[in-house]
């Protein structure tokens, strides 16, 4: 019988791996088609949670309205001092929840409780669903069950009677979604080697950009229509895709590995191998690191040790910092585009089309960029491009509208770059065992931002200061917390606290001998 602590399945002509990263290099570092196929599968799940985050935009705006009578007339322009004989809307009521419910006089709390609830939805499920993916659940089945909870939630949403109901739809909603796109990241990019984890990381992103513009398209063509068939359109095909996910898709090898599953982790990796091997070609790390490596089945282990550990809880404040800054930007400019007056299907087009060179840019130069100065450089440009927006609403002389729409895509495009960065920085600077916790505090921090983001957009109608200006002061001041960070382009992933803690003992005296 073999001694416990002999690698499962390893060559005897070639020592064992020293982790689970060198036997990852070693049989799938290259990029097959069993790992691009899984990989474009994983990061389809983006369409549906950027179809869910921005849906509200063509579902609950205030449709415009015109005049029927004399007692009306053009230079009123509070429809709630007028008899409701006196107006009508120019499209049939049920296009939106506000008409439909006769909601125009209803206050801002009222109005905007669907859009608030569902990102209160989003950061309670972050906080309660985020670490079952790192523990019990593991990455495939929390992607499984986060798009089945979304997908139920949006169809039984086209039944709503009233705003309550419709609010608390909303809100499952978002608490549903909270995960997808930590967990969509993380598995797609777990399957492959370091040459390829930074472009498979895009792809998530390139899947998120297509839900986001395949709206204003769907809701276009629905124009005119009740904005539940909106939900239906887009509940239908997230359960096709659930049933995908749950035959398909295959669960993270690293993950099983560090849980003790390493019979389990072998058939994924044999599944998704870019070279063919033999039982006996393949080895993983002896049975001893394996202990030192399975974390806690506590749920919140996760949470606990990054708080713990000093050098982890030093990084994850500066990211989740600079996420806030970026969300408020990320969320904030497709709806301050009201305040600039352009139409809301072009508006919703031209921003969901900037996520397209921001994907691009970083898919072929994430190899080339250093990750924190690319995300600080990110970060300053679109705080002086929305800080710029707010100077130029206070010069009287002359018409800048085409000038400000320029800026708001610039600053836009920054933000989209920086999450992308940001994303796959945080990836790199947590090992296996928390990365997805940490990916999900990350996320958090993101959807922070788009909490406050609507208050400040309606703040910024009347002066805009509170949403151009703290916009950009927001992102450009929080981004300097990158400063604080280690690089980590063309590092290695870690998969224990230890070996982590290691690298960076190592990088911190190799900076103070330069």
């Amino acid at each position: 019988m073999a001694e416990p602590t002999q690698p499962l399945l390893s060559d005897s002509n070639s020592p064992p791996p020293r982790s689970l990263d060198d036997t990852i290099e070693r049989y799938i570092g290259s990029f097959g088609w069993a790992q691009f196929l899984q990989a474009v599968l994983v990061s389809f799940s983006g369409v549906f949670d950027a179809q869910q985050t921005f849906i509200s935009v063509f579902t609950d705006f205030e449709p415009k309205w015109h005049c029927t009578d004399s007692l009306c007339h053009d230079s009123i322009s509070n429809i709630c001092i007028l008899p409701k004989t006196s107006w009508s809307w120019d499209l049939p009521p049920h296009v939106s929840v506000i008409s439909e419910w006769s909601l125009q006089c209803s206050g801002s709390f009222v109005k905007g409780l669907p859009e608030s609830s569902f990102f209160a939805g989003c950061l309670i499920g972050g906080l309660i669903l985020s670490t079952l993916a790192d523990s019990s659940l593991g990455r495939k089945n929390m992607l499984f069950l986060s798009c089945l909870l979304m997908s139920i939630s949006t169809m039984l949403t086209v039944f709503s009677p009233n705003i309550w109901v419709y609010a608390f739809l909303r809100f499952v909603n978002g608490f549903g979604r909270a995960t997808i796109g930590t967990c969509a990241l993380v598995l797609s990019t777990e399957l492959v080697g370091k040459r390829w984890r930074g472009r498979v990381g895009i792809m998530s992103f390139f899947g998120f950009m297509l839900g986001f513009l395949s709206l204003p398209a769907m809701a276009y063509v629905n124009r005119g229509n009740s904005w539940r068939v909106l939900y239906v359109w887009t509940s239908v095909p997230t359960i096709i895709y659930c049933v995908l996910v749950r035959y398909f898709v295959c669960e993270s090898p690293r993950w099983l590995f560090v849980r003790g599953r390493r019979e389990e982790a072998i058939s994924i990796l044999k599944r998704v191998a870019s070279i063919p091997f033999s039982d006996g070609t393949l080895s993983l790390p002896s049975q001893e690191e394996e202990e030192d490596e399975k974390p806690s089945v506590n749920i919140y282990a996760a949470m606990k040790v990054l708080l713990e550990k000093r050098w982890a809880l030093r990084r994850l404040t500066a990211v989740m910092a600079v996420a806030f800054g970026i969300g408020l930007v990320y969320y904030g400019m497709p709806l301050a585009l009201s305040n600039l007056d352009f139409n809301v299907y072009m508006s919703a087009a031209f921003n969901a089309l900037m996520d397209l060179p921001a994907n691009l840019i970083t898919l072929f130069l994430v190899d080339r960029l250093s990750r924190r100065n690319a995300l600080i450089g990110f970060t300053a440009l679109g705080g002086v491009s929305s800080v710029l927006i707010f100077a130029l609403q206070n010069v009287r002389i002359g018409s800048h509208g085409a000038l400000q729409l320029v800026l708001e895509l610039i600053s836009y495009f920054c933000a989209c770059s920086a999450f992308n960065i940001e994303m796959i920085y945080t990836i790199e600077l947590f090992p296996t065992c928390v990365r997805n916790s940490a990916i999900a505090m990350t996320r958090q921090a993101l959807v922070l931002g788009g909490v406050f983001s609507p208050i400040m957009v309606a703040a910024g109608r009347k002066n805009g200061f509170w949403s151009f200006g703290l916009f950009g002061l927001a992102i450009g001041l929080l981004g300097l917390f990158a400063v604080t960070l280690p690089e980590t382009r063309g590092s290695d992933l870690c998969d224990t606290m230890d070996e982590e803690e290691c690298k960076d003992q190592a990088g911190n005296n190799d900076s103070v001998i330069a």
